[in-house]
């Protein structure tokens, strides 16, 4: 019995190393790289179209004074996104201003100048500069205005007049910073310049008020919201 063992555990030690040399390699699993969550990415090439409220002052030399005035309104336009962070783009908006009515008393006659600007619209380029959600901007071009001038005497009837000058066309500047919240929506806010020259009341206006001329500006102050519709680029998911 003892041989017959013997023989036994040496058969199997002289077969080990062959049975392991028949068996396949080892295969190995390189480790999966660590989780990293996804970036958003922000793309601001598209259409928009959305809608703003705010405030207008007149500056301190303009005939509807400087009291401030509700407004609100509609803007549209497109952007282009270019060069990774920069955005150009073109911008159509128009505001509807509450009822100012303001009137100036001239001594002597007793004229009084009435000036009363209904909307406010321009038609402007756009630069800026993005980074992530977040759109710092500039922007400039043509105003326009819906205004309405008369003058009547002490006792409130009107009078004929003349002037010079372009009141209702002119230019405007201003800033703003705009923001992607949501997928395809941004909110903004913006100040807004606007000048249209200066009028001056000419001969056949009253006696008390030929020569008197008037700044034609008004500050704004705006936020709104845009919805954007995306096109030539990829959306602007959040994650």
């Amino acid at each position: 019995m003892k041989r017959f063992l013997f023989a036994a555990a040496a058969v199997a030690a002289f077969a080990a190393p062959a049975l392991a040399a028949d068996l396949p390699p080892r295969t190995y699993t390189k480790a999966p790289p660590p989780y990293t969550p996804t970036q958003a990415v922000y793309n601001w090439t598209g259409f928009y179209v959305g809608g703003h409220l705010g405030g207008a002052f007149g500056g301190d030399s303009s005939l509807g004074g400087s009291d401030g005035r509700f407004l609100g309104g509609v803007q549209g336009g497109a952007d282009y996104q270019f060069a990774n962070n920069w955005v150009l783009g073109v911008e159509a908006q128009y505001s509807w201003l509450a009822n100012n009515n303001g009137g100036v008393v001239f001594p002597g006659g007793g004229s009084v100048v009435t000036s009363n600007d209904r909307g406010l619209g321009s038609v402007t380029g756009r630069l800026g500069y993005t980074w992530g959600p977040a759109l710092l901007y500039a922007k400039g071009g043509y105003a326009f205005r819906d205004s309405k001038l008369g003058i009547t005497d002490a006792a409130g009837v009107p009078q004929s007049f003349a002037t010079t000058g372009n009141r209702d066309d002119g230019y405007t500047i201003g800033a703003g910073l705009e923001y992607m919240f949501a997928p395809n929506w941004s909110a903004k806010v913006e100040y807004q310049y606007y000048n249209f020259g200066k009028t001056t009341f000419a001969a056949g206006s009253p006696a008390d008020v030929v020569g008197a001329s008037f700044r034609n500006d008004e500050h704004t102050v705006k936020a709104g919201v845009n919805y954007r519709f995306g096109w030539g680029g990829p959306p602007a998911p959040h994650y």
